[in-house]
């Protein structure tokens, strides 16, 4: 039997407002337990550092241009993250410590993926062994660095034992998918398929004092500007036509075609805008395959009822959404859960990455990682 590791996942998504962390133990291939899980929500001071500097670094010269505000706001997310490593992991012995860090800028054209946290310090606070920097060598190896979450989604699915053809989709700041029709490695098909919630939570914080339209209740209350989003789609595909990227950043997206709507009726048209996408993605993804097929709903998205009820209405016939804990999955930690077995995967040199869901030229492993 393989040797199993204690681990500490810690993820920071696209939406940017809090850690997910999750302990486990695995032995990176086909065991794992759930040892601990818990929230741990950014400071306002922090939420505001992280979203005003995001804004302003749109491109690889905004990265210089703001050094030393991105080393002061790494630094301030690595000492929180130590903070939690300290919280969770009392009377736990981790064993490592999977650390993804919050993603400021993403783009694979450019050939990269920045994201804000410091493994070296991290360990150096924690006196544990860290896996950090996943992205990078799978974008080294022609990848685009994203989704790496495909390898556990199979591991989850295998787990469970849930009759294939299945997806998983997560819903955060930004959509991905991952489709498993057999249990080959090599099959696995994965892609980022448009924003999450991202272009809501960006509405309600500019208009409200709230960070995200808790279950879709304020877009419930509002009507959809059909001429306005149908103007932003048609504009989103023209900009986006020539591209076939993987993989997203939440920068691919904005909110100002909105402008000049009600709160109710701006969230309700972002809410269908961002549906749109989503299902014209999923639909065009899965278009070769007349299966039914399920697909399992995880990430914060899937509290927005009216998020979900626009997907639903907008997807092929032959596709049936589930939610992740109709599978006895919780859709809060699965990425956290991810980032920890992916850390142990690192530890034991096993891919992460495949061609068929990320680009890369082979299975690469990934994570730089930090020895005590």
């Amino acid at each position: 039997m393989s040797k199993e590791y204690t681990c500490l996942g810690m993820m920071s998504g696209t939406s940017g407002d809090g850690v997910d962390a999750s302990i486990i133990q695995s032995n990176g291939i086909d065991t794992l337990s759930i040892l601990k899980e818990k929230y741990f929500e950014y400071d306002d001071k922090l939420f505001r550092e992280f979203h005003d500097l995001k804004k302003k670094v749109n491109s690889l010269n905004d990265i210089k241009n703001f050094s030393s505000k991105i080393q002061k706001l790494e630094k301030e997310i690595t000492i929180f993250h130590a903070k939690i490593v300290n919280d969770i992991s009392n009377g736990l012995n981790l064993d490592l410590i999977g650390f993804h860090g919050q993603t400021l800028y993403h783009n694979p054209a450019e050939k990269i993926s920045l994201q804000l946290g410091n493994g070296n310090l991290l360990s150096q606070l924690t006196k544990k062994k860290v896996v950090f920097n996943f992205r990078k060598n799978d974008i080294v190896n022609g990848g685009e660095g994203a989704p790496l979450t495909p390898i556990f989604h199979k591991y989850l699915i295998k787990s469970k034992k849930i009759n294939l053809p299945v997806c998983i989709l997560n819903i955060g700041g930004i959509s991905n998918i991952t489709f498993i029709h057999n249990m080959n490695d090599n099959d696995i098909l994965s892609k980022d398929v448009g924003p999450g919630n991202c272009l809501i939570n960006e509405w309600i914080q500019t208009h409200t004092n709230k960070k995200f339209d808790d279950g879709g209740k304020i877009s419930e209350m509002g009507n959809i500007n059909e001429i306005i989003l149908e103007q932003a789609l048609e504009t989103y595909e023209h900009n986006f036509q020539k591209k076939n990227n993987i993989s997203l950043d939440t920068s691919d997206f904005d909110i100002s075609f909105a402008r000049g709507l009600g709160l109710e009726d701006g969230a309700a048209t972002l809410t269908a805008f961002s549906a749109k996408i989503i299902t014209s993605k999923i639909n065009f993804f899965l278009k070769e395959f007349d299966k039914q097929i399920r697909i399992i709903i995880c990430g914060g998205g899937r509290k927005n009822i009216s998020l979900l009820k626009q997907i639903k209405l907008n997807s092929n016939k032959n596709l049936s959404f589930f939610n992740s804990e109709d599978f006895s999955l919780d859709g809060d930690f699965i990425e956290s859960q991810a980032f920890a077995y992916l850390a142990i995967r690192s530890i034991l040199s096993l891919p992460i990455s495949f061609p068929s869901t990320t680009g890369c030229s082979a299975p690469c492993s990934g994570g730089e990682i930090i020895y005590i």
